[in-house]
């Protein structure tokens, strides 16, 4: 759960340095091995060795080990003192905790007339903000329970609204510092962006994409960029000056892009993610392409052909740098260094599609089409298994929302069981809290949901 190096206050060692613990750990390694000795029916596609499982430490690793404390107390009273020592805590240790423990439990979120939620972001730990396809974005307040909208930014020119009003906010993206807030303008071709954590409004990018923007990424506090329907991707900049400077009324700049270039071999871009680890920019596209461009240049490097070109819609990547790719019937795995496929991670119901996908720590989230979301452990290499009851996984079953009537819903509701998309969800800083909201699949039907989980 945690590490922390301690050092003596007095003596040569500290507590925590206790000579039965290489023992034990020795043991422990030697079960691990051969419980994955017996694991012979079915050859795994892809293992992982832990640095324990060496039979032969060096003095040196072996005196790091015992002057480690693995205590969470120690971490706590580490952090309160303002220590130097070096310290470190499993980020995804109460999500995973929680989840194996099937203690979430959801609370359902009234959203009145909204269609769809897209996108969402946790703000702090009281504020989520959202995006939706009838073009609202909204911050919900979990303690208050209440909403609020906050008001689009209009473009100079704004000719083609009548068009593009109804296709909604498909992304919502926080820098890196968390003071700056980039999603939809009024005009659904354009991007707005707002300074955190008062909303103020900072500046609308216009003129760079000619259809709806799918999806944005920060490269840094500084460099956006955004990808559309019109194959098209931008890098914005926003500088400090365009903020730093309050007025009595709120006013905001109209900026066009620095470069906006074609993604080569796409139909679509449809979502993008930055990989800090590699420096650059991963662009998916409906055509079943994924897309590599270097972050420092703003060019293109390479491309992709996916196994599957049938619904890839969601992507994201790891902290190490692994991909994942949400398609019609399963999860794809990626490795950043060759693009080859790690993995499929198969979505365990039929026809379920998968429409949100994130990564906590060693955990991959995904949230389905039938109003699930599953949790696919890395570590182990299978879904999240149950502590309560070991037959089973780990599955969050979202509430049914709400769809506004129309002749085909009536027609067929007596035959299909009505389930929500969850085409967005989202942790908050703790790993404790999970946000979740969509609404109906089928693009003819208007609805919404959304729900809180703790």
């Amino acid at each position: 759960m945690s590490k922390t190096r301690m050092y003596p206050i007095y003596g040569r060692n500290p507590s925590c340095s206790v000579s039965s613990r290489l023992e034990e750990r020795k043991n422990k390694a030697k079960a691990t091995r051969m419980e994955h000795s017996r694991r012979t029916d079915k050859p795994e596609d892809f293992i992982t060795y832990e640095d324990s499982d060496s039979d032969e430490e060096t003095p040196a690793m072996q005196k790091e080990i015992l002057n480690t404390s693995y205590n969470f107390v120690d971490y706590i009273k580490s952090r309160e003192m303002f220590s130097k020592n070096p310290s470190s805590v499993v980020s995804d240790y109460g999500s995973r905790h929680i989840l194996t423990h099937e203690m979430f439990r959801e609370t359902p979120i009234t959203l009145g007339n909204m269609n769809k939620v897209f996108c969402s972001q946790w703000l702090s730990d009281r504020q989520v903000v959202f995006g939706t396809k009838c073009n609202k974005l909204m911050v919900y307040n979990v303690v208050t329970h209440k909403l609020d909208q906050i008001p689009s930014l209009m473009s100079r020119k704004d000719n083609l609204m009548a068009e593009q009003a109804h296709c909604g906010i498909h992304s919502v993206q926080i820098n890196p510092s968390r003071t700056l807030l980039a999603t939809g303008a009024r005009n659904t071709c354009d991007i707005a962006v707002y300074r955190l954590p008062t909303l103020d409004p900072v500046c609308v990018g216009e003129n760079a994409h000619k259809d709806w923007v799918f999806d944005m990424c920060w490269l840094d506090d500084e460099f956006l960029v955004s990808g559309s329907r019109d194959t098209k991707m931008a890098l914005w900049r926003i500088t400090p000056d365009m903020f730093e400077h309050k007025t009595e009324v709120p006013m905001y700049h109209h900026i066009s892009a620095i470069s906006v270039k074609d993604c080569r071999n796409s139909q679509r871009v449809r979502a993008l993610t930055f990989n800090k680890a590699y420096e650059e920019i991963a662009a998916l596209s409906l055509n079943g392409y994924i897309h590599i461009w270097n972050a420092e240049t703003f060019k293109q490097k390479l491309s992709r052909k996916l196994p599957s070109s049938q619904e890839n819609v969601c992507l994201a990547v790891q902290e190490s740098g692994l991909y994942a790719i949400g398609c019609r019937s399963y999860t794809l795995l990626l490795d950043c260094r060759t693009l080859q496929a790690v993995k499929k991670v198969s979505s365990r119901y039929s026809g379920c599609g998968i429409r949100s996908a994130s990564f906590q720590g060693d955990i991959l989230t995904v949230g389905t089409g039938l109003g699930m979301l599953m949790f696919y452990d890395l570590k182990a290499g299978k879904y999240l298994d149950s502590s309560i009851n070991s037959s089973r996984t780990v599955v969050l079953k979202a509430s049914k929302g709400y769809v506004f009537p129309d002749d085909e819903f009536v027609d067929n509701i007596q035959n299909v069981k009505y389930v929500p998309a969850i085409y967005t969800h989202c942790y908050d800083t703790s790993g404790t809290r999970l946000f979740t909201a969509g609404g109906p699949l089928p693009a003819t039907l208007t609805g919404n949901y959304a729900g809180l989980w703790q």
